[in-house]
């Protein structure tokens, strides 16, 4: 088996020093990155994709210069599996070195695992609001909810990925078509006088108010509030142009074929089956002075499929984990000053979803139990190996050994 080229190849020692080095220039590149790209964007162009590509200035070219952290995670991977299956091999006494690679695997799987299923969002929530949903703090969509049923809203999102500038939308559950005519990522709204400005729709907001495109944010500090221009095709023909905007709180109606619509820009959602009621938001400054002392939020959980209802406290470093999901005390706008000046606390919690959280744990359980097994391995073999050694002196010595003589042998043959 060791014959064969790829398997000599894929087993190499200078393939994991290589991978290694690549994996250490990428993390350095990466972080000089983030001044100008930002965290998000150096995490997906440089260590969750297979290469890290340059694009040709003035063109739509992009050639890949080096490879990403999904390639050399890969390559590293079946460099330790196929190196371990050649070199070492299944065996008993080889018990310590397989839980280590076996430990080394899984991180490497779990970490892949994270970066596929993880997801964050963040639910504000006023004290004594209710949500079933959480929100993307970098992601958007376009939402058209049918509000004809007053029991409840049929709602379709289209991602901000599907919102390009000559885009068409058709969707079968929609009575008309969807043209995007301008998608900005980052906008402002135009303020002062613009009745001189010809408006940038037909319906809507758009009518009486102006956005105008800005350059991309890129901090973490920072948010990008996109702006689009769509127009609505129905069987009949044009309804109209819209402006729609993240900027812009409140939804915009329309009516077609006798029911009515709501067109809005909006963080993108993600619904759970569960509802969380923020009961009370709690900011508590160190006595006498003005120094958070503790964040915390009692909410009240409610699933209907399970019928469950209880109280829950959620402060800092001291989470909820429920149903999957993992909520932390985020953000919080709460205080005495606060409520008299007659606004409501509001509590932001982050939820995160990662199926695989417990890997990295179980990932380095099994390298330090590998570790013990194969350092005591070489020590019980060592203090067996000083015993035999200590027991073999202490033996006495048979009498015909002691008085047989070594034969000497003659000077000239010594001299020869």
């Amino acid at each position: 088996m060791r014959s064969n080229p790829l398997v000599r190849f894929f087993s190499s020692l200078k393939l994991t020093v290589v991978c290694l080095a690549c994996a250490t220039v990428l993390v350095f590149i990466g972080t000089l990155a983030q001044v100008n790209q930002g965290l998000y964007a150096v995490q997906a162009n440089y260590f969750q994709s297979f290469f890290v590509f340059w694009q040709v200035p003035g063109t739509a070219l992009r050639i890949p210069v080096f490879p990403g952290g999904y390639l050399v995670g890969g390559v590293l991977l079946v460099n330790l599996i196929v190196a371990y299956a050649t070199r070492i091999g299944f065996r008993r006494i080889h018990t310590g070195l397989l839980l280590i690679h076996a430990g080394l695997v899984l991180l490497l799987l779990g970490q892949l695992w994270t970066d596929l299923a993880q997801r964050e969002s963040v639910m504000r929530l006023e004290e004594g609001e209710t949500k079933s949903y959480s929100e993307s703090q970098r992601h958007t969509e376009l939402a058209v909810a049918d509000v004809s049923d007053p029991s409840h809203d049929q709602v379709v999102a289209i991602p901000e990925a599907q919102l390009k500038p000559g885009a068409e939308i058709r969707l079968a559950s929609l009575p008309f078509a969807i043209k995007v005519q301008q998608f900005w990522l980052n906008s402002a709204p135009v303020r002062g006088q613009t009745n001189a400005v010809v408006p940038m729709a037909t319906q809507g907001a758009g009518r009486n108010q102006q956005f105008m495109q800005r350059p991309p944010v890129t901090s973490t500090d920072e948010r990008n509030v996109p702006t689009a221009v769509v127009e609505l095709v129905g069987n009949g023909g044009l309804l109209g142009t819209w402006l729609l905007s993240d900027w812009l709180l409140a939804p915009q109606s329309l009516e077609v074929a006798g029911k009515k619509y709501e067109l809005s820009l909006r963080l993108a959602r993600y619904y759970k089956p569960f509802s969380i009621t923020l009961l009370e938001a709690r900011h508590d400054n160190y006595k006498g002075t003005s120094i958070p002392r503790n964040f915390s939020s009692r909410v009240r959980v409610r699933n209907p499929a399970t019928g469950e209802d209880r109280e829950v406290l959620i402060r800092m470093n001291d989470p909820l984990r429920y149903d999957g999901f993992t909520f932390y005390q985020y953000q919080m706008m709460a205080g005495e000053d606060l409520r008299q000046a007659g606004q409501r606390p509001t509590s932001t919690l982050q939820v995160v979803r990662n199926p695989g959280w417990l890997t990295p744990y179980i990932a380095c359980v099994l390298v330090g139990l590998g570790l013990v097994v194969q350092f005591s391995t070489h020590l019980i073999g060592f203090a067996r190996r000083r015993l035999a050694k200590a027991v073999l002196a202490a033996a006495p010595v048979p009498a015909a050994a002691r008085e047989r003589k070594p034969k000497l042998k003659p000077a000239k043959a010594l001299a020869r």
